[in-house]
Parts: structure tokens; sequence; C-alpha cells
């Protein structure tokens, strides 16, 4: 393949927000694309078969484009879906599902629906600042790297993290720890939580209240991005679950655990981070739930040792890796009647559905919803049952 910039035509949006085109009887993955675009483009890497490459020229803008408002576009590794209009971000995140579903799982799911953001821009409510001391940045992550791109003004956080960032990069240099690398931030009702705390920021404890529950939390434990689609994330994981007993697995500070402990008569719920099992365990308290129990405990380590015999209904929310090979195997163990599986990874959700499938469950229904407007990062919602 040649290395002078050539021609191509994105075709669509892959798993990972690179569009997909071919020449020369090559694949190529195209960063930062719109599907419909003519552009040309040059090589930056190649890994087996596949060529992966930037633009250099748009030579026919697709319908889709718009002009990224963010003066950061390209550089920030944090946003890749900024050049698109809302609509087609919807589109392209459906796809990205049914491909992942169709390709890895083998599970054919026509129609699925992306639940929109109420806000596409200054929805972010927790966030992880990288800092170099030395150059006196302060921002995210630069795109393919660990150079820290120096950001003022963040479009996607909300307004709160937003004042809270130009208080933090308006801080002496001597007041910062020493060898700090990074703050995690996170807002609720009453303020925003810092950690590590220094200087005049606190790692605060925050409340937030979701109409029938209020939880608490800090930036010590992790707590979702995009708050305003959490109402409806959780109708959804439970609708029609009742029953004797149900496990709520990487819970966290019991967002899941909390709506569970009203319909069950029995609630578990697993969590390895200390800081969050304490704060589920006081939102527990706080909400009068003495009918669940919270283990600090890694999931997998839990699954090996626990002697649950069954149980009615599990729902799991692990990490962007997915749940661990052994989990599968312990939930397929305890015959749920009813599994819930909450991701923030369509591919590695697909992997693991792929095993609960062949494991005698059915996908009863499915919903994405966008918790990461201007990204190719979406939030997905299944529901299974046992055949």
């Amino acid at each position: 393949m040649r290395n002078e910039p050539f021609l191509v035509t994105i075709e669509r949006i892959l798993p990972g927000g690179v569009g997909l085109a071919h020449a020369d009887g090559k694949t190529i993955f195209v960063s930062l694309a719109a599907k419909g675009d003519r552009v040309r483009v040059t090589i930056d890497r190649k890994q087996g078969n596949a060529l992966f490459a930037s633009i250099v020229e748009i030579v026919e803008a697709s319908p889709d484009r718009i002009e990224p408002p963010c003066p950061y576009f390209g550089r920030c590794g944090g946003c890749d879906f900024q050049q698109m209009t809302y609509e087609a971000q919807l589109n392209a995140k459906a796809e990205i599902i049914r491909d992942c579903l169709h390709r890895i799982a083998r599970l054919e799911i026509p129609d699925v629906t992306v639940v929109p953001s109420p806000s596409e821009w200054h929805y972010r409510a927790r966030a992880t600042w990288q800092l170099d001391q030395i150059e006196q940045k302060i921002g995210y992550y630069e795109r393919a790297s660990r150079r820290v791109c120096d950001v003022a003004e963040c479009a996607v956080l909300v307004p709160e993290l937003q004042t809270a960032l130009e208080q933090v990069r308006r801080t002496e240099p001597d007041e910062l720890p020493e060898g700090l690398k990074h703050l995690d931030v996170v807002v609720g009702d009453n303020g925003v939580s810092l950690a590590p705390g220094f200087a005049e920021f606190e790692t605060r404890e925050l409340s937030l209240d979701l109409g029938s529950e209020v939880y608490t939390y800090n930036a010590q434990a992790f707590f979702q991005v995009n708050q305003s689609l959490l109402s409806q994330i959780v109708d959804f994981a439970m609708k029609d679950a009742t029953g004797e007993s149900a496990l709520d697995l990487y819970c966290g500070v019991g967002l899941f655990t909390l709506p569970l402990a009203r319909r069950f008569k029995n609630v578990v719920g697993v969590e390895s981070n200390s800081a969050a099992t304490r704060f589920a365990r006081r939102n527990l308290q706080q909400a009068q739930l003495s009918n669940a129990k919270i283990l600090t405990a890694t999931v997998t380590d839990w699954i090996r040792s626990d002697s649950l015999a069954s149980t009615d209904f599990v729902l799991l929310d692990p990490p962007r890796a997915g749940a661990e090979s052994i989990v599968i195997k312990g939930i397929v163990d305890l015959k749920p009647a009813r599994i819930c599986y909450v991701s923030c990874d369509p591919a590695t959700l697909a992997r693991d559905l792929k095993k609960l499938v062949a494991a005698g469950f059915k996908v009863e229904s499915l919903l994405g919803f966008d918790m990461f407007p201007q990204t190719h990062h979406v939030e997905n919602v299944v529901l299974l049952e046992r055949k």
C-alpha cells in the first residue's frame, strides 16, 4: 500500500468508532470519519492485513458531517464523534451494537434503539483529569498517547465541573500534591467532590436525588457519567423484576441495589471498591431497606467462594472489560429465571451474551442509552430469560 495520500470512501462506522474503507484489496480503518465521507488518508500503522489511517483532506463531506465545535477535537482523546450530527451519532451507535451482536454473538437484533441523551453537550458529571506538573498542563490524554492535552474548557462537562476545572487550573503549582498525575471528579446535588483532595478541594460526600431514591457517594467511588439518563436505565433494567432473591454484581454504590431491594425479599450486592460498598450500605440504611446486604469482594472471588444454590434474578454491571468467564459460569450455575446485563462496551457484552445464550438463555429485550454523546461509547441494557 502506497504511503502518499490516497482517496477512500467511508462505508460505515465500526465498533471503536473508526470508519471502514477499502482500497487496493486492503481493509482500512479511518479515525474521526463520518459515513459517506470521501477523504484522502495516509496510513499511520499496519496490523496484519488491516491498515489504520488518518484523514488529511475531506474531498466530499458526508451529509452526516458537521464542523466539530471543540478547538481540541482531533488532538484530545476524549471525543471522537464531534464530526457527526447527533442523529448520525445515534445511528452509528445502533449499528455498532448490531454489528457486535451479529459478528461476535451470532445474534440478529435488527431494530436496535439508542435512547438519546437529554443534553448532547455539558452532560458529563464525572471525569478524570490528567496532570503534567512539569509542563503545567491539566486536561485529558491526547489521542493514542500519554501526553496531556491542556484543556481550558471542556464542551461535555456539566457547568459545575467546568468551574472546578478552572479553579484547579488557577491553583499554584506548589499547592498541588507532589507527583499527582490525575484527579477524579464528580458532581452531585450538593456540589463537587475531587479525589485526592488538596488545597481548598475536598473529597466531600455528595448526594443525588433520582426521584424515588437518594444516593450518596464521592469521587473515590464510581458513579455514572450522565446522570440525566439514570432513571430511565433503572426503570428498564427493573422491568417486571420481582421474586424471592436477587444478586447485584459489580454493584458500586447501589444504583440498582436499592430498587432491587424494593422488589425482592433478599438481595446481595457484590463490589470490590471499599469506598463504594461503604456508600452502598449507607444508601440502603438511609432508604430503610434491611433486606439487602453488601459484600466487599471481587465478583470473581465471591463466585468462587459463595455457597448460594440458586437465585431468581441476576443483575450485573461490569467494567468495560466485561465479566470474567468464571463469573458467567457462576451465574449460569445459579439458574436464575432472568438476567439483566448492563454494559458500556458492545463488544464485551456480545462476547458474554454468546456464552449465556449457549447456556440456555435468550435475549428478551435490549435498549441502548446514549450516556456518552460526542463519543463512540454507548450504554446497553439487555434483559435475558431462561428458555
